[in-house]
């Protein structure tokens, strides 16, 4: 296990090293620093305060999920919420979605193994909504080029099977569950299939709200107006550089940006954000110390503030960096149970 967690971690390393040096190799950074000291930060103010209203849907969004689980009130996981996406921008493999998982457990109750149920369909609607950006928006803005077309063809078929999978799972979790029953008892010892299925049933436990094409419907809503106001941050921060792309050229960017940052990297999505961003812009015509200043302020608009106030929460409620490891040891633990 330490073993995959090692070698999961230098990947992500290599691979936002992959993705940050050929682009910041190709630009002059003397110019990029100059942007960035030259940019109307005035902008990032409306547009910190719109990402903010995407985290309260967000907290929305889950207590939607949740609530075939348990009713928790949005006021209560907004803080949750925050404390997880802090996490995942401190450490690698999104180890933030374990430590939300841990802290709705401590302050309500909720299985980790149920809750991390909800996240992984959150993420997958998430994926879906990014690919349906850029559908959208390729008809409006000039086409991209190769690379974002096998972005979009691999995704597509990643998040579509990951989404029938689960709606066949949320549909019939008892032929599921007898199914993994089935394959532990021929396949695995005791002592490793037990937890497993234990952890499998809280699993499908949590993937209750898709039973139902309301909540389905629900968080599909959701999910829209959470990555529309996320565009809507990219357009304010725009104004503060001089050059000017169309709405649907940021939904482009918002998409491709988002489905590059699903893959394994360092802390904080570090190239897997910045080097689509870049390549995006300079595709639809902006120099590219500019767009690389732009998306460097951007990406910092997205980062700082919700992990200042993540820490902050995590001050309040009396947490330390420990509760990570904890983290992890409460779901190997759960999954022993």
């Amino acid at each position: 296990m330490k073993l995959l967690k090692r070698f999961r971690f230098w990947l992500g390393i290599l691979v936002s090293l992959l993705f940050l040096v050929p682009t910041l190799r190709a630009l002059n950074l003397g110019e990029v620093w100059a942007g960035i000291q030259e940019a109307s930060y005035g902008w990032l103010i409306p547009g910190v305060a719109v990402y903010f209203v995407a985290v309260l849907v967000r907290t929305w969004r889950w207590d939607y999920l949740l609530r075939p689980l348990k009713s928790i009130p949005v006021p209560s996981l907004f803080p949750v919420v925050v404390i997880g996406y802090m996490g995942n921008n401190l450490f690698p493999l999104r180890i933030g979605e374990l430590l939300r998982a841990y802290v709705l457990r401590n302050q309500e109750g909720v299985a980790v193994s149920a809750s991390l149920a909800t996240v992984v369909v959150e993420r997958i609607f998430d994926g879906l909504i990014m690919l349906l950006f850029v559908f959208v928006a390729l008809p409006f803005t000039p086409v991209p080029g190769d690379a974002v077309r096998t972005t979009v063809v691999v995704g597509s078929i990643g998040f579509l099977a990951a989404l029938l999978i689960f709606f066949l799972l949320a549909a019939v979790p008892e032929h599921a569950f007898r199914l993994a029953t089935w394959a532990s008892n021929l396949f695995l010892p005791d002592r490793v299939g037990d937890p497993l299925l234990a952890f499998t049933r809280r699993f499908l436990d949590g993937l209750v709200s898709l039973r139902s094409w309301r909540s389905v419907l629900m968080i599909f809503f959701t999910s829209a107006i959470i990555w529309l106001l996320e565009t809507v941050k990219y357009w304010f921060v725009m104004h503060a550089f001089p050059f000017e792309v169309s709405f649907f050229a940021l939904m482009l960017m918002n998409g491709v940006v988002n489905l590059a940052t699903t893959l394994p990297s360092a802390p904080g999505y570090l190239g897997t954000f910045d080097g689509p961003g870049i390549a995006v812009l300079v595709l639809y015509g902006v120099a590219g110390e500019t767009a690389a200043a732009y998306t460097l302020v951007l990406h910092a608009a997205l980062w700082l503030p919700i992990t200042a106030l993540g820490a902050f929460y995590m001050l309040r409620t009396r947490m330390s960096w420990s509760d990570f490891g904890q983290a992890a040891q409460l779901a190997e633990q759960e999954a022993a149970t």
